[in-house]
């Protein structure tokens, strides 16, 4: 967001419109799970580089090169947090929370889809077996990664900077006054005093109602 060269800028905030950073779900404290077996890492391992060869063929496999850094940290970070055994793989109710904690809140026949067409089975031995339901299926992280991409380059940059907005704006005012900047700096542990906090409402409201409607914040963050 633009500022001007005399008051400090918005204090920045994550794209991620969900509940902010999840909890650390790896299994470092009591009641952890394991790391797989070596057979279970070699098979996972195949599993996800046949994954990868699949989306090459069909072209699909550069969306996660055109992301920002950031972009990519963030989907291996939301995948991570619920592949509890390391294993590279997540199942359906995993995807729907890790697809949720990225801003992407997918009905069940839409994640049905998502792993029929991506899905491998829980075991080399399953596979030889009746096709399982989809929701028993697992998804790759290679597949996860390119599903997640997509997604994060379809969206519109509007909607994106409304979610922004949303979180600056508590309780759902339509407007980010002083105590909300106020939060919003606190929680990110800048150290503005209450003079620039007041400048920087002055420098963005434009109807001088002493707060940021939510065109007023478009109009910064596309500046």
């Amino acid at each position: 967001m633009a500022s001007s060269s005399t008051h400090p800028s918005f204090p920045p905030r994550p794209y991620n419109p969900t509940l902010g950073k999840l909890p650390d779900r790896s299994g470092g404290g009591g009641g952890g799970f394991a790391p797989p077996s070596t057979a279970q890492a070699r098979e996972a391992a195949r599993l996800e580089r046949q994954e990868r060869e699949r989306l090459e063929r069909e072209g699909q496999q550069d969306a996660m090169g055109q992301l920002s850094e950031e972009q990519r940290e963030e989907i291996n970070e939301a995948f991570g947090l619920f592949d509890l055994d390391k294993d590279k793989r997540i199942d359906y109710h995993e995807l729907k929370v890790a697809m949720k904690a990225l801003g992407f809140d997918v009905p069940k026949p839409e994640l049905v889809t998502i792993l029929r067409e991506h899905g491998v089975p829980a075991s080399a031995q399953a596979q030889h077996q009746q096709a399982a339901h989809p929701t028993r299926l697992l998804l790759p992280l290679a597949a996860f990664q390119h599903l997640l991409a997509q997604r994060i380059l379809a969206r519109d940059p509007r909607d994106e900077i409304l979610r922004a907005f949303e979180l600056f704006d508590e309780g759902g005012k339509g407007k980010i006054d002083l105590a909300d900047l106020r939060r919003v700096a606190r929680e990110l542990g800048e150290g503005l005093g209450e003079e620039e906090l007041a400048a920087m409402i002055d420098e963005f409201d434009l109807d001088g109602d002493g707060a940021i409607d939510r065109e007023e914040f478009v109009g910064i963050c596309l500046q």
